[in-house]
This record gives C-alpha cells, structure tokens and sequence, in this order.
C-alpha cells in the first residue's frame, strides 16, 4: 500500500505532517512512503533524512497524489488537487468539514475515503490520534510565551536590593487543553493565575495546577460528551462578561482559549472590558481565526485597543513547528497503525469501528457522516 506526503502548500504554515523518525515506524509496518520533494525543509529536514528512514522521494507532486492509495497532510487540500487523487484513494489531515461544504462535494464526486482527523472522538482509545489536542497543548504554550514577549514588566516575583517587583497577573477564559497548558506555564513563569471556565468539572484541574478558579454563576451549563464546553446562551454571555470584569481590570496578561467546536467562537471581551483593563496590559486572543474571542482582534496582527494590545496571532502551534509537527506525525502514525493489517500490510478501513464512524466523511461516492448527510444546516 502506498501512502504518499505532499508538501504543505498554505503561505503561513511551517509544520509538516510526517517527520523522519515517524517515516520509518510506517515503513516498519510494511508501508511504502514515497514524499514530495522539500516536504520538511520548514523544520530543517532535508530529503535525505527521509530517504534514510525508507522513504523515496518524488519531485512531480501531481504524479505523487494520483498514484497516492493513502494521502497524508496537515492542512485541507487545496479542491483543485481533488480531481488528481485515484478513485478509492484515502485522503487523511484536517478538513474542517463544518465550514467546507463544496471541499466535501468534491471528495464525494472523486470517489474518494476523506478522513477529517479533527473529527476523531474524544475517547480514552483515541487520545494518541487526537490533533486538536496535541496541537492545542502547544498553542497554551505559546500563547503565554507570545504575551510575555509583548508586555514590558516580569512574570516572576523578584526580590533584589532596589525593591521587589511584584508578579504578573494572568487571566485564563477557558480551562481546555490549551488553556490548562496555558496555566501551567504561566505558573511556570513564576505568575499569579486566575481561571475561568464554564464547566464547573475542570476546577479541580485548575486549582492542581497552581491557579485560582474564578466562579460565576451562569446557571446550567456542562460538557458534551466529547469533553467540549456547550455553547451558552446570549443571557449566559452577558452574566459571563460581567463576572469577568473585574478578573481582566487586575490583570496584566489575559489569554482566551474558548471555542465551541464547529461554529463561531463567542465573543467574551468586548471593548468595553478593554477600556476597564490597564494600559500596557495585554490580551492574547486564541480563537482569532474562528471568529475571535476578543471585540476587535485580527487575524495575524497586533491591535491597541484603549492601550491593551490584542495579539491575534494565528496558528500558535505553528510557532513550535518542530515539536508541533513531532506530535501531528505521532497522531497520523497511531490512527494508521491502529487499523493496520500486519498481514496485508494495508489500512483496513473498519467502517464499523467508532473511530472511523466518527472520522470518515466520505466513502464510495456518497457522503457517509450523520452529521454532513443532509448538507451543512
């Protein structure tokens, strides 16, 4: 079976979807893995690394996707290069399903098995395939290291013989996996932290970490089952933003994380929580690309807004490509490895299994996903 790697095309991105070491564990499984030349020059690995770890490497990216039986990538593909993949091929990597509908018609009419890998569920067999999370762990990270770049005082407590300088203070809106990454990091910095998330069950995961845990009381609210937080209600916004108020005022630093998954990301800072902050504080707004958290933030820029500086950088992991890239690989690895056949030395694509229920969005001609057979509503 012949998986094949193209390079990642999108301007902005400097994370590849396959590492040299992770090439070798496919080769291990009887794969053949051939990759687009330059696939991993964006982290500093040349063709001859991948060479070395079994794979062979090709310099025409159209003969590479049409003689492709599994494509592997991070990013959704560009719908031109759709009608270039084989019938019956298997296409794996982000796809974004709720928000490309015309991507999905394409992989429909290809005849094509496309695999959205954000959309594996959330269950203890599929932690080491989930990207969202890996991904968002290192977007935490950074996060906090991007604000501390930006704001003009120390993170830790200081005591010298001129005085002591007092601690940041960090605001967290959203207790997720980027935002308990975010808290352990600020409190690695040696900041005080202050939490908030609408799901009253990641308290005791905030308060293990050092942090304090913010209580607002927004009526019912919860998780679905998947672990995301449910969308509130505008009532539930409003009492939201009040609550938090005074957190942001004392702030020196404030990081939103919250999103709610397949739809825009509510809007929790609004200017006029800006106006109340302190001048030179700054925000760091996470969900910039799936509509913001934060009123007037902006994709890829720094704004000031009434002397607080919005971050609204996008694709923090991105940031971290090397490790980023490590942890993507490691994903794709252990969702292939897991439907293997060591016999055939294939992908059995189980339609049965609960992982590929959840993942696959198209197979054979037809749209097989629950929640994209009738169309996005």
């Amino acid at each position: 079976m012949k998986i094949v790697l193209p390079k990642e095309t999108h301007p902005e991105e400097t994370r590849v979807s396959m590492t040299p070491e992770i090439v070798k564990k496919l080769v291990s499984l009887g794969a053949e893995v051939e990759i687009e030349s330059g696939l991993g020059l964006s982290c500093s690995y040349q063709d001859q690394d991948y060479q070395e770890a079994g794979a062979t490497i090709n310099r025409d990216r159209q003969n590479l996707l049409s003689s492709a039986d599994i494509v592997l990538r991070l990013r959704k593909p560009d719908k031109a290069e759709i009608s270039q993949l084989k019938k019956g091929s298997i296409h794996i990597s982000y796809l974004d399903p709720f928000n490309e509908p015309d991507l999905i018609q394409s992989f429909t009419q290809q005849g094509i098995s496309a695999i959205s890998m954000e959309m594996i569920p959330r269950t203890t067999i599929a932690q080491k395939m989930d990207v969202l999370s890996s991904q968002a762990n290192l977007g935490g990270y950074v996060a906090v290291l991007s604000a501390a770049s930006k704001i003009d005082k120390v993170f830790p407590m200081m005591s010298t013989p001129s005085g002591t300088i007092k601690p940041a203070r960090v605001f967290i809106i959203g207790a997720g996996v980027a935002g308990l990454q975010a808290i352990a990091t600020a409190r690695r910095l040696g900041a005080v932290v202050e939490a908030f998330d609408t799901r009253p069950v990641v308290e005791e995961q905030v308060r293990s970490l050092g942090a304090k845990f913010l209580q607002i009381d927004l009526g019912e609210t919860g998780q679905t089952k998947d672990g995301y937080a449910k969308q509130l209600t505008t009532e539930q916004l409003a009492k939201q933003r009040e609550g938090m108020k005074k957190a942001c005022a004392q702030a020196d630093v404030v990081i939103t994380t919250a999103q709610v998954f397949g739809k825009k990301a509510p809007l929790i800072i609004t200017k006029d929580i800006l106006s109340q902050m302190k001048p030179g504080s700054v925000v760091v707004d996470m969900a910039v690309e799936t509509g913001g958290n934060v009123e007037g933030s902006k994709v890829n820029e720094d704004v000031e807004i009434n002397g607080v500086t919005v971050i609204g950088t996008a694709n923090l992991p991105a940031r971290v490509a090397r490790d980023a890239s490590l942890m993507f690989s490691n994903n794709l690895y252990n969702f292939l490895a897991h439907f293997w056949d060591k016999e055939q030395k294939q992908f059995n694509l189980n339609r049965e299994d609960d992982i590929i229920k959840g993942s696959l969005i198209t197979h054979g001609g037809a749209v097989v996903h629950d929640l994209f057979k009738g169309g996005l509503k």
